[in-house]
C-alpha cells in the first residue's frame, strides 16, 4: 500500500508531503484544482516518461518520492529478477533535472524505466473511465478467470514449460536453417577434406622430404665425393689413417720423456679414433647409397602435392594444413550428424508438448468450472450498478495451438440490453458501462487474489445518486482487503471513505499553487455539504452531509 507521497517542484505543486492509511480513501476538489496534477506526479513514480515542462521552477529539479508497504505483495522474486534491493518499506524516487535528464531510484539504487514500470504495475492500478482497454484484452480476461479458478500454480508451471518449448522450437529452426546452408557446402568441404586425408600429412614432413629429394637427385655426385674421401682416408702411402697411425707410433716413443709429449700422443690417438669412426661411416654410406629413380619420383610427387595444398589453402607449412584438415573434419562431422541432432530436438519438442498438453488440460478444466460463477457474480453486481439487463456470454474452448497461458480460446461477449445482440466488450459497452464492468471485475478479483492499490479516477461520472451509492459500497467492500482511492465529485461516495483528502489551489506571493490536505470530521461535513449544494451551504445541505457521514 501507498503510505506517503512527496512532490517537490512539479507543475503547480511547490512542496507537498502527505501520508495515507489503508482502507478506503477519498480525494475531492473543485474542477481544475489539480487532481490531474496529483495523478501525473504519481504516474512518474510508476514509470511514466518525464517531461521538462512539468517543472514548476525550471531552474530547480523536481523530486517525487513514494513509500510503499509491500510486505503482503509477494514481490521478492520480482526484486531479485530485476536486481532491486528488497525492503518491506520500499521507497521509489523520480528526479527530473533542469537539464531535462530524468533519474529513477528504488530503495536508493538507480533503475531504468522499463524495470520501474514493471514494479509500478504491481503497486498501483490507476483506473479512469478512459482507461478500460485492459478490460477488452483476452490476456486480462484470462487473468480474471484464472484468479477465480485458483489456477496460479498451474499457469506458472505452464508458462515455465512454454518458455522452454519456444526455446526448443527456435533451436530447431536454427538447426534446420544451418542444415540448409551446410548441405550446400558439404560436398565441397568433403572434397577438400579427402584431399588432405589422402596426403597423409605429418608435421615437419616437408623438410625431411626435401632433404631426401636432394640426396636422391644428386646420388652420383655424392657417391664420387664419398669415394674420393674414402680414398684419402685409406690410401696405404698417403691416406689419413695410415699417416695418423705412423704419427701415433712416433709420439708413443716420445710420451715417456715428458707429460707434454704424452699429451701430444693422446691427442693423435684421439684423432685416429675419430678418423676410424669417420672411415666406418663413409664406408657405410657408400654401401647404402644407390640410385633409386622410383623413390625419387615418389618424393618429388609427394612434395608437389604438399606444395599445391599449401598454395591452395594459403598455408605456410604442413602444421597449418593439419589444422585446416581438423576444421574441415568438424564441419563435415557436424553436417553428417545434423539429422541425428534435428531428430533429437524434434523428440524433445514432442516430449515438451506432451507436458504442456497435460498442464493445459488441467487449466482448461478449472476454467470452464468457474465461468458460470464469474458470469453470475458479474451480472448480479451490474444489476446493482444500474445495468439490470447486462448479460455475458463467456466460453472457454480448448484449441490446438499452444498460447502463452494455455491452449484455450476465449470468447468474452456482452450485451447491455434485453434481447440485444452479444458482441465484444469494446463494441457493446459505452465508456460509463465499461467503467462499471471494470469496477465489478476488480471487486470480484479482490476476493481471490491480492490486488495492488487501486485508484479510481472519477469513474462515477454521469451516474445517478442511487448507483453512485452502490459504487461506493463496492469500493468500501474492496477496501477491506486492499487500499482503495476514489477521486470523486459525488458526495454519496465521498462520505463512505475512511479518510478524506481535498485538493485545492491557493495563491502564495501572487503564485498559484496546488496542495492536498487531510480533512478532519468537521471539515468533511463542510466539503460534502458544498458538494451537495455549492459554496452557499444551506442548513439542509449540512444536515444531509452529516447524515451521509453517519
Amino acid at each position: 500500500m501507498l503510505t506517503t507521497l512527496s512532490i517537490k517542484n512539479y507543475a503547480l505543486i511547490d512542496n507537498l508531503h502527505v501520508g495515507f492509511n489503508d482502507g478506503f480513501s477519498i480525494i475531492t476538489g473543485e474542477t481544475g484544482a489539480g487532481k490531474s496534477i496529483l495523478l501525473g506526479g504519481l504516474s512518474l513514480i510508476l514509470g511514466k516518461r518525464a517531461d521538462l515542462s512539468s517543472l514548476k521552477n525550471a531552474s530547480k529539479k523536481c523530486v517525487i518520492e513514494a513509500v510503499f508497504n509491500i510486505s503482503n505483495y509477494s514481490l521478492k522474486n520480482l526484486f531479485e529478477a530485476e536486481d532491486f534491493d528488497y525492503d518491506d518499506q520500499t521507497i521509489i524516487r523520480r528526479e527530473i533535472l533542469p537539464s531535462g535528464k530524468s533519474r529513477a531510484f528504488v530503495n536508493d539504487s538507480p533503475v531504468n524505466l522499463a524495470s520501474l514500470q514493471l514494479l509500478g504495475a504491481r503497486l498501483i492500478d490507476i483506473h479512469s473511465q478512459h482507461q478500460t482497454l485492459q478490460l477488452t484484452s483476452n490476456e486480462f480476461q484470462f487473468q480474471v478467470i484464472d484468479a477465480l479458478a485458483n489456477n496460479a500454480i498451474n499457469t506458472q508451471e505452464y508458462k515455465k514449460e512454454f518458455k522452454v518449448y519456444k526455446k526448443l522450437q527456435n533451436e530447431l529452426k536454427e538447426l534446420l536453417a544451418f542444415q540448409a546452408e551446410a548441405i550446400k557446402e558439404y560436398d565441397y568441404n568433403s572434397f577438400l577434406l579427402n584431399e588432405l586425408v589422402e596426403a597423409n600429412l605429418v608435421e615437419g614432413e616437408i623438410e625431411s622430404l626435401e632433404a631426401e629429394y636432394e640426396t636422391l637427385n644428386n646420388v652420383e655426385g655424392i657417391k664420387e665425393h664419398l669415394a674420393e674421401g674414402y680414398q684419402l682416408l685409406t690410401d696405404e702411402q698417403l691416406g689419413v689413417l695410415s699417416s695418423l697411425s705412423s704419427l701415433k707410433n712416433v709420439f708413443q716413443k716420445l710420451s715417456g720423456f715428458s707429460s707434454k709429449y704424452e699429451d701430444l700422443y693422446n691427442r693423435v690417438d684421439s684423432s685416429l679414433i675419430d678418423m676410424d669412426d669417420l672411415y666406418s661411416e663413409v664406408h657405410d654410406l657408400q654401401e647404402s647409397l644407390d640410385a633409386d629413380p622410383k623413390r625419387l619420383e615418389e618424393v618429388d610427387s609427394k612434395l608437389k602435392v604438399l606444395h599445391d595444398l599449401m598454395q591452395k589453402h594459403i598455408a605456410s607449412n604442413v602444421a597449418e594444413l593439419i589444422s585446416i584438415k581438423n576444421q574441415l573434419e568438424d564441419k563435415v562431422s557436424i553436417t553428417e550428424n545434423l539429422d541425428e541432432n534435428i531428430q533429437k530436438k524434434q523428440d524433445d519438442i514432442l516430449s515438451k508438448a506432451e507436458t504442456l498438453n497435460t498442464i493445459a488440460k488441467t487449466i482448461h478444466k478449472k476454467r470452464i468450472e468457474v465461468v458460470p460463477e464469474l458470469k453470475s457474480q458479474l451480472e448480479s453486481l451490474l444489476v446493482s450498478l444500474g445495468m439490470p439487463n447486462a448479460q455475458f456470454k463467456i466460453s472457454v474452448i480448448a484449441g490446438n495451438a499452444f498460447y502463452v497461458n494455455g491452449k484455450d480460446e476465449l470468447s468474452f461477449l456482452f450485451s447491455a440490453n434485453k434481447g440485444g445482440n452479444f458482441n465484444e466488450l469494446k463494441k457493446a459497452a459505452s465508456g460509463g458501462e465499461m467503467s462499471r464492468i471494470m469496477l465489478a471485475i476488480k471487486s470480484i478479483l479482490g476476493k481471490y487474489i491480492q490486488l495492488p492499490t487501486i485508484m479510481f479516477d472519477e469513474i462515477d461520472t454521469g451516474v445517478s445518486g442511487e448507483i453512485s451509492n452502490k459504487m461506493g459500497d463496492i469500493m468500501l467492500q474492496m477496501s477491506k482487503s486492499m487500499q482503495v482511492f476514489s477521486i470523486t465529485h459525488l458526495p454519496q461516495i465521498a462520505a463512505k471513505g475512511h479518510s478524506h483528502f481535498k485538493v485545492y489551489k491557493e495563491d502564495v506571493n501572487h503564485v498559484t499553487q496546488t496542495n492536498l490536505i487531510r480533512l478532519n470530521h468537521d471539515e468533511r461535513i463542510v466539503e460534502i455539504a458544498q458538494m451537495l449544494g455549492g459554496k452557499e451551504m444551506s442548513t439542509s445541505a449540512i444536515a444531509h452531509a452529516k447524515e451521509l457521514l453517519n
